[in-house]
């Protein structure tokens, strides 16, 4: 496992937003294709930060508030992706082992790690649930980079 690589695991196809976006139109593309995170790109595609379910969800008003449905929806429609993302997150490039990458998500205690190429540019992403894939395979001793699993 030391020497499988970003790039042969990472998922190629990564949904990203701008940071113009608004926080429900993020929560929505989520939870639209199954994802946890989005990665959030400038116009050139460079990687500035990445957004997460629970930030949507702390973005979120309590239900505690006596705000009107009306002024909830006006307000959360003004809230922005780069009001609520990490900025500069951790990224990872597709020539690195997965080995580095378990320790940086381990380490920093994330699920996830855009992948970017030598300017910052997106490339990929490669989470947590990837990582858990490679050690299934390895342990089967059935690894192939494909995205499946042989049951």
């Amino acid at each position: 496992m030391k020497n499988f690589l970003v790039s042969d695991w990472m998922s190629k196809k990564v949904i990203t937003v701008g940071p113009h976006t608004s926080v429900p139109e993020a929560g929505h593309l989520m939870r639209l294709n199954s994802i946890r995170r989005l990665p959030v790109v400038d116009k050139k595609g460079k990687v500035v930060g990445i957004i997460t379910q629970s930030d949507v969800r702390e973005a979120s008003p309590s239900d505690a508030t006596t705000l009107s449905v009306w002024e909830l929806n006006y307000l959360l429609a003004k809230l922005q992706v780069e009001d609520v993302m990490t900025k500069n997150p951790i990224t990872i490039h597709p020539d690195d082992t997965l080995m580095t990458t378990a320790r940086l998500l381990y380490e920093n205690k994330i699920g996830a790690l855009p992948v970017v190429d030598e300017k910052g540019i997106i490339q990929g992403i490669i989470t947590e649930s990837d990582i858990f894939r490679v050690l299934i395979c390895w342990m089967r001793e059935e690894c192939v980079p494909d995205r499946t699993v042989t049951q």
